[in-house]
């Protein structure tokens, strides 16, 4: 995995080179063109990454490989001069797949990874890639002193695959081992706070939940308590108290837990199981790296978490707050 993603950063630095000699050298256009066709690159790029939800709990080594492919075949196919519209077409292909690539190796690689090392995988992945990256830079040069734009291209084309030759078994068989969290990232997605998150993203995060059962009556938070952790609910409803009042019933779909995590305050409210439930753990660390670390979920989850705060402050004028 580490080394796709390496020869994916060739690619990746010696593309900025490339779409300036396909302007210039093969199609013989003026500078200015190079500005549009980084555009085309970048419109395929955009459009994949949108798509890139459908990658979330599917097994990813047959993407993987049809991404890389499907890159290598557009920069090679832009060493013949097809024409300015073929041309960005070709770019826009390349830029759909190389994010395609990007997101599934990732999260390949975090579903292998055990947790307490995924730091540190991580950390060797972003120094492999820069050496790629800077590789791919020098080696457009280079092949092109050899053989001209053409062999620049073809060259550059060639990297992904032998790479995926080399290691394309091996990709398989960590595909096919690698455990995906289908249950979890569906419970993840169906609730509001997390519905924003991208693929990588929740797929980390559902890896990261653990299931608890609960008989009806369990107590599962009790108001005052330090919060560490936030419960999605699987099945099962929960009722939300608060200084002995009733203030709702939670279901699938819904959460419990954030804003003691959110502000780092004790629990505001006392949460116990009205039937038997399911519920999913999520710990303190995990919840706020997600949340934190992604501005539509931390808007969604500031406005959750306001509202139940404002609602506590009305309710105290009245007879006593609300939240969780």
């Amino acid at each position: 995995m580490l080394g796709l993603l390496t020869a994916q950063a060739v690619v990746a630095g010696a593309l900025d080179l490339l779409i300036v000699i396909v302007a210039v050298s093969v199609l013989g256009l003026s500078h200015a063109w190079v500005g549009y066709l980084n555009f085309a690159y970048g419109l395929g790029a955009v459009l994949a990454a949108t798509a890139s939800v459908l990658l979330i709990g599917r097994r990813l080594g047959v993407p993987i490989v049809s991404a890389a492919l499907l890159l290598s075949i557009a920069l090679a196919a832009l060493a013949s001069d097809v024409g300015l519209a073929v041309t960005a077409a070709l770019l826009a292909v390349a830029g759909a797949s190389h994010t395609v690539l990007d997101v599934s190796n990732r999260i390949l690689l975090q579903r292998s990874v055990p947790a307490q090392l995924i730091g540190q995988v991580f950390g060797i992945l972003e120094g492999l890639q820069a050496a790629g990256w800077a590789l791919g830079a020098l080696l457009v040069p280079l092949l092109v002193y050899l053989g001209g734009s053409r062999l620049a291209l073809l060259g550059v084309a060639a990297v992904l695959p032998l790479a995926a030759a080399v290691g394309g078994r091996g990709l398989f068989s960590l595909d096919a081992e690698a455990p995906v969290p289908v249950v979890e990232i569906a419970l993840l997605r169906s609730i509001p706070l997390f519905a924003e998150l991208p693929a990588p993203a929740i797929e980390a995060l559902a890896a990261s939940l653990a299931p608890a059962e609960l008989s009806a009556g369990t107590l599962l938070i009790r108001q005052g308590d330090p919060g560490e952790a936030y419960y999605a609910i699987a099945a099962g409803e929960l009722d939300v108290e608060q200084d002995g009042h009733f203030l709702r019933r939670c279901g699938r779909g819904e959460g419990v837990g954030e804003i003691a995590l959110l502000h780092s305050i004790p629990r505001t409210a006392t949460v116990v199981a009205h039937s038997a439930a399911t519920v999913y753990e999520l710990d303190r660390e995990p919840f706020l790296a997600a949340v934190l670390g992604h501005p539509q979920t931390y808007r969604e989850a500031s406005r959750i978490a306001g509202a139940w705060l404002a609602a506590d402050v009305a309710r105290d004028s009245r007879q006593g707050p609300v939240g969780n």
